[in-house]
């Protein structure tokens, strides 16, 4: 009898918190329903998820298959910055010739950063063989499976380690980038302007990570912000978040995140000589730290903090200008162009490189001399 008036309480006290929470509900159309976010975008993400070649889908992960640690890694560096359409013919070619850690780590500097040309941010392709040399030398060829481990290595931050160690690993670590910024801001309508609102917004972003699942979660809230959560016309519709959106229940959800006004790049001038003789071009290699840091360029001045005259007595010619933007300032280079019969004070003789061999902004002033040099 004992027994049967306990249950009977507990059919009671279950029945009573049912009907709180349906009146909660009533009352705010944000209350957490019974099915927590991170299932409904679970759910979601298991129909929906991007097919990407760096990436393992939830269809492969039920039969078995984990993620590669090296190519999650890889592929996170590559991203930072740009886009996944940006990135893709990179990462290919990368796994193509640089298959695991160990390949890459035994790769030569020169023809990384050769491969690496025209993605930007130099300093990341450095950071990349370090890191790469760091786990073969130091970790046996394999990466380690936490947060805390992957902190130790070169060029790995708080963002790069959670997005590892999630994904590869399935640790609970919670990974924000702009795109899971954007949908914690609508969410839970933050009207902060960022950056000043990311603390909050990564605060906001662990509260929804979950045990079961975290690499699948980390990459489901990625693709819910680039595909409907999107920065100017969200299809809140489509949304399997749609009914607890703070932002979109007061109408605001377009507007978010807010973002306090950046201020204007300034412009830089500068000059490069474009040294030629028979089939070889005049280059330098850059020094390792700064910008375009390793890189082989034309020979310049005026631009980049450093002062140089022309790398020989010779009639160079003024072609024309190029223009280029780098993360921080716009840049307009005049363009010079000689052959060369001396011996120059600067530089080095290099066979008629491949276009991936340059950086892009020497890409640009070389395709405006090639015309010039062949005439």
């Amino acid at each position: 009898m004992a027994t049967a008036g306990f249950a009977l309480l507990g059919h009671r006290s279950l029945a009573l918190g049912l009907l709180t929470a349906m009146v909660k509900t009533a009352l705010n159309p944000v209350f957490p329903l019974p099915d927590p976010l991170s299932s409904l975008l679970l759910d979601w993400y298991d129909r929906n998820a991007r097919v990407m070649p760096w990436r393992i889908g939830p269809a492969e992960r039920a039969r078995g298959h984990r993620p590669d640690p090296y190519r999650v890694w890889l592929s996170e560096v590559m991203l930072q910055q740009t886009t996944v359409a940006a990135v893709t013919a990179y990462f290919r070619r990368f796994t193509a010739r640089w298959p695991d850690v160990a390949a890459l780590a035994a790769a030569r500097d020169e023809e990384v950063m050769g491969e690496w040309a025209g993605l930007g941010y130099y300093a990341r392709a450095r950071n990349l063989l370090k890191c790469a040399r760091a786990v073969v030398a130091d970790h046996g060829g394999r990466f380690p499976e936490t947060r805390a481990g992957l902190l130790t290595l070169p060029g790995i931050g708080p963002y790069t380690a959670a997005a590892i160690a999630a994904i590869a690993f399935d640790e609970p670590a919670t990974v924000v980038d702009g795109n899971v910024e954007r949908v914690m801001a609508r969410m839970f309508q933050v009207e902060t302007p960022l950056p000043a609102a990311k603390p909050q917004l990564v605060a906001l972003a662990e509260t929804l990570t979950p045990a079961q699942r975290p690499g699948d979660y980390a990459q489901a809230v990625m693709d819910l912000g680039a595909t409907v959560c999107s920065p100017r016309n969200p299809a809140c519709g489509i949304c399997p978040w749609v009914s607890r959106c703070k932002a979109r229940i007061a109408g605001i959800a377009a507007t978010l995140p807010r973002k306090s006004p950046k201020p204007d790049k300034p412009i830089r001038h500068g000059q490069v000589w474009i040294g030629h003789r028979d089939t070889a071009l005049l280059l330098e290699r850059r020094p390792d730290k700064g910008l375009l840091g390793g890189m082989l360029g034309f020979p310049g001045d005026g631009w980049d903090g450093t002062v140089g005259d022309a790398p020989a007595h010779a009639p160079w010619r003024d072609i024309g200008e190029i223009r280029h933007t780098f993360t921080h300032f716009h840049l307009t280079l005049r363009v010079h162009v000689a052959r060369i019969d001396t011996n120059p004070q600067r530089g080095e003789w290099v066979s008629l490189p491949r276009p991936s061999d340059l950086p892009t902004v020497m890409r640009k002033a070389w395709d405006l001399a090639r015309d010039h040099i062949a005439g």
